[in-house]
């Protein structure tokens, strides 16, 4: 692969494979889509992190799925933030939220390094779940909270649940790309394919990715200017990469007025009317993309 290979555009999730080795990988970059989804509510600076890092992960798991569906990364504990979701689905739409106690999260970060999950969620549960649609079982995979770092819970979750050795980096920050600072969010996943017959050990490979890997920064991950091509040629080209056709990404919520007016309209016109606020119309506030939606109690009323 060539340094001169044309940039990977931002709001990308792509695969590639280490040449002659049983290596596979994926690579995510975020801008305006996790700008989008972190911008639309006003979270400390972790609860930003942790989220973005999380909706990262969403992209690298969910975009190797081979059927329509979704992946739902979720981690929820006792700690200041009690749960954050990323949703993914294989159209490439992301979004994502995090519930947290305000007080609690400002007392974790009065040091000086960030907190990572653990300090964040406490004791807890790693959760993937795989959607297939309404005709089919969802597939859950459940894990203990036991790295500090969101990257570590996936690695233990892959170990434990999927037996597959798998390395995972994720960054998130804010840049600077000519209107302002941004968020922006960065991933790379690899993982070692299983050894046969044909392969032989895969051990060896192995070992030699994981210590290129090693030596990718958060910054190249985040950093605009660096295309995604650039980076993993900096990291492998001693044993060459071959990039596949990435997918584009995008923030889409899907909540919906018709949605809404299907949920308050499934209650009783008694609760309805508890919930008229002062300027005679019900509330609807979207958790994920911060959406209000306004409507009349008279316009919900059952058939």
């Amino acid at each position: 692969m060539s340094q001169n290979t044309l940039p990977i555009p931002d709001d990308v999730v792509g695969p590639f494979q280490i040449e002659d080795a049983a290596v596979r990988g994926r690579l995510v970059r975020l801008g305006p889509a996790i700008d989008e989804i972190l911008a639309a509510h006003a979270y400390p600076e972790a609860v930003a992190n942790l989220l973005g890092e999380t909706c990262a992960l969403a992209a690298l798991v969910g975009s190797a799925l081979k059927f329509e569906g979704r992946l739902i990364v979720q981690a929820q504990g006792e700690g200041p933030v009690r749960y954050v979701v990323a949703d993914y689905d294989t159209a490439g739409h992301l979004r994502g939220y995090c519930r947290f106690d305000p007080d609690a999260v400002a007392e974790a970060s009065q040091g000086f390094v960030r907190p990572g999950a653990k300090t964040l969620l406490g004791g807890g549960v790693f959760i993937m779940t795989v959607d297939q649609g309404p005709d089919m079982d969802r597939y859950q995979g459940v894990t203990a909270i036991e790295g500090e770092t969101l990257a570590l819970c996936a690695e233990q979750y892959f170990a434990q649940s999927e037996q597959t050795p798998t390395r995972v980096r994720l960054a998130v920050g804010q840049a600077d790309v000519g209107d302002g600072l941004r968020w922006r969010a960065g991933g790379m996943l690899i993982q070692n394919v299983a050894e046969d017959q044909a392969r032989g050990s895969t051990e060896e490979a192995w070992t030699r990715s994981q210590a290129f890997f090693e030596t990718i920064g958060e910054d190249e991950l985040l950093d605009p200017t660096i295309s995604g091509q650039t980076l993993l040629f900096r990291l492998f080209h001693e044993d060459g990469v071959r990039v596949f056709e990435d997918q584009a990404l995008a923030a889409v919520c899907r909540c919906s007025e018709d949605r809404i007016r299907g949920v308050l309209a499934s209650f009783e016109a008694e609760e309805r009317a508890d919930m008229v606020e002062p300027d005679g119309h019900i509330h609807v506030t979207c958790e994920y993309c911060a959406k209000t939606y306004r409507m009349t109690p008279g316009s919900l009323a059952r058939g």
